[in-house]
């Protein structure tokens, strides 16, 4: 089996990731999945598609994360990963869509605006 690559994307975390067969072993930038996310949720969200299709151990899957804060690029990962699981099988994408694994989340930072203190919070108003 040749090596299948795929993208995902949350908030300003973006995870290009790697997959081919083997043992079950995921790398997120050259470190071990358990020394990379310290929290059992966040390894828990990456491991969410290899669970529901029950595939854990038939996989290694080498991620290159950059951007954004740990649970942003927790879900980065885990939308990459389904992304490469339907790349491989088309029959995977029912089960992993009707869970929502395939499905970018939209929602960015606003931006802040100029004369206020961030995106909608405004300086106390004086009227005299």
């Amino acid at each position: 089996m040749e090596v299948i690559n795929a993208l995902g994307r949350r908030k300003s975390a973006i995870a290009r990731i790697y997959v081919k067969e083997g043992k079950g072993q995921i790398t997120i930038n050259n470190r071990e999945l358990d020394n990379y996310f310290a929290e059992d949720r966040l390894r828990f969200i990456v491991k969410q598609p290899l669970a529901l299709l029950e595939k854990e151990a038939s996989f290694d899957i080498k991620v290159n994360l950059c951007g954004g804060g740990i649970k942003g690029q927790a879900e980065a990962a885990r939308l990459a990963i389904a992304r490469a699981l339907v790349k491989m099988d088309e029959e995977n994408k029912s089960p992993l869509k009707k869970q929502g694994f395939l499905t970018r989340d939209p929602r960015e930072v606003e931006r802040k605006k100029p004369g206020q203190k961030k995106a909608r919070k405004r300086f106390q108003f004086s009227k005299r």
